[in-house]
C-alpha cells in the first residue's frame, strides 16, 4: 500500500488556504459584477477590488496606485521587462545569471548583460557594477531564489544604482536606471517594504503563498512610464487591460496579509525544521553537499547534491515512496538542460543532474523531515 504522501515542493505551489478561499467565493458567485459598470452592486465590487489593492500596498509601503494586479508572477516580470525596455529601445538592462527564466527569457529580447554570482549563490556586487553602464536602463534582480534559497542583497544593489543615477544626473545622463526585483519566493519569510528595499518594480506570486494559482502583482514606483503588454480598456492604470479578476485580486491580497502576518512565528518555525534537516543529513548522509549560502538562504529550502546519483531516477523512487520532491525550478523541469542557476555557482553538469530540491511549508513537520531522509537513505541503498 502506497505511503501517505508528504509534500517537499512548496517552492513550486502552495496549497490554497481555506481563509483565501473563504474570501474569494462570493466573488465566484453572487458577487460577479464587473466593477466598471455604474450600478451600485458593481460599484461596491470596485470598492472591494480598491481594498484589495489596499492591503497589498499596506505591506509594501507603496500607494495603491502603484499596485498592478496580473495573472502570476510570470506576467509581472514580463510587464516590468517589456514594459520599461519598449520604452528604451535603444538601451540595455543588466540581470543576475540565477534568475528565474520568467525574468531571463523576456530580457533575451533585448541588449542583456548578465552579473556574475559567487559560489554561495549570492550575486557579485562588484560584477553587477561593473557591467552596468551610461546606457543601461533597468537592472532585474530576484530577491531569492526558487531553486537554492538564496537571499540576494537587494539593499546593496540599490545602493549601487543609486550612486549611479546620481553620477548620471551629474554628468548630465537623463536616462534612467530602475531596479527591477523578482520577489516570488519572498513574502512568506522576508519584508517587503519597497523603500526600505529601495526597488522601483517588483513582481510577485499568488501561487507561492497559499494564494490562486494565475494570480499576482507588480508594483510600479509612481512616475515609471511602462509600454503595456494588453490593450484595451485601460484598467490597472492603462497596463493591463481587461475585465479585472475579482476573485483573484481579492485571494492575492488575502494570501498575501496571511503570510506577512505570521512571517515572524513561521521564520522561526522553518528554521527549526531546516536545522533538523540538515543536521540529519550530515549525520546520515554525509556524502550530501549542500548548495548556496547557509546563512542568506530561505528557511524552507534545502538544496544538495548527491555525487553520483541520477536525481531523476531518485525523484521517481522517492514519489513512489510518498515523498514529493524536485530537481530545481518547476517551471523548467520538461528541459533536458541542467540548471542554469547550479551551474551558474560553479556545479559540473553532472552535478547539477545529482541534485536534488526539498522545500517545506505550512503543513511540513518534524516527523515529515525524518521521513524524508529515511527514504531519501532507502533509495539510494
Amino acid at each position: 500500500m502506497k505511503p501517505e504522501p508528504i509534500y517537499f515542493d512548496y517552492a513550486a505551489a502552495t496549497p490554497l488556504e481555506p481563509a483565501v478561499l473563504e474570501a474569494m467565493l462570493p466573488y465566484l458567485s453572487s458577487q460577479f459584477y464587473n466593477p466598471s459598470a455604474q450600478y451600485s452592486a458593481a460599484l461596491s465590487v470596485k470598492a472591494d477590488l480598491l481594498a484589495a489593492r489596499e492591503k497589498v500596498a499596506h505591506w509594501l509601503g507603496s500607494r495603491p496606485s502603484e499596485i498592478i494586479f496580473t495573472a502570476g508572477g510570470t506576467e509581472a516580470n514580463n510587464l516590468a521587462i517589456h514594459g520599461v525596455m519598449r520604452s528604451h529601445p535603444e538601451a540595455n538592462m543588466v540581470v543576475s545569471s540565477i534568475e528565474h527564466s520568467a525574468a531571463l527569457a523576456p530580457a533575451q529580447h533585448y541588449d542583456v548583460r548578465q552579473a556574475a554570482v559567487q559560489p554561495t549563490g549570492i550575486v557579485d556586487v562588484d560584477s553587477l557594477r561593473a557591467v552596468i553602464d551610461d546606457n543601461t536602463v533597468l537592472v532585474s534582480s530576484m530577491y531569492a531564489n526558487n531553486e537554492i534559497g538564496t537571499i540576494q542583497p537587494i539593499k546593496e544593489i540599490s545602493q549601487v544604482v543609486a550612486t549611479i543615477k546620481a553620477a548620471r544626473k551629474r554628468a548630465g545622463n537623463h536616462l534612467p536606471l530602475y531596479l527591477h526585483t523578482d520577489a516570488c519566493q519572498a513574502p512568506n519569510y522576508l519584508d517587503l517594504h519597497v523603500a526600505r528595499l529601495g526597488v522601483d518594480l517588483m513582481s510577485l506570486n499568488g501561487s507561492k503563498i497559499y494564494g490562486p494559482k494565475q494570480t499576482g502583482v507588480l508594483y510600479v514606483k509612481g512616475g515609471i512610464s511602462l509600454m503595456p503588454l494588453i490593450d484595451g480598456g485601460g484598467q490597472e492604470r492603462g497596463l493591463r487591460s481587461g475585465t479585472e479578476n475579482i476573485a483573484g485580486a481579492i485571494g492575492f491580497a488575502t494570501a498575501l496579509d496571511l503570510v506577512q502576518q505570521q512571517r515572524h512565528d513561521e521564520v522561526q518555525r522553518m528554521q527549526t525544521l531546516q536545522d533538523l534537516f540538515f543536521k540529519e543529513l550530515k549525520q546520515r548522509l554525509p556524502v550530501a553537499v549542500t548548495n548556496g549560502s547557509l546563512s542568506r538562504r530561505l528557511p524552507n529550502n534545502v538544496h544538495i547534491t548527491i555525487p553520483g546519483s541520477d536525481n531523476e531516477r531518485l525523484l521517481i523512487m522517492l514519489d513512489q515512496r510518498g515523498i514529493m520532491a524536485a530537481a530545481g525550478s518547476a517551471c523548467s523541469a520538461s528541459s533536458q538542460e541542467a540548471s542554469k542557476v547550479l551551474t551558474a555557482i560553479g556545479l559540473s553538469e553532472a552535478a547539477a543532474r545529482s541534485s536534488l530540491r526539498f522545500t517545506m511549508g505550512r503543513h511540513t513537520t518534524q516527523a515529515h523531515v525524518h521521513a524524508a531522509v529515511e527514504t531519501l537513505l532507502a533509495v539510494l541503498a
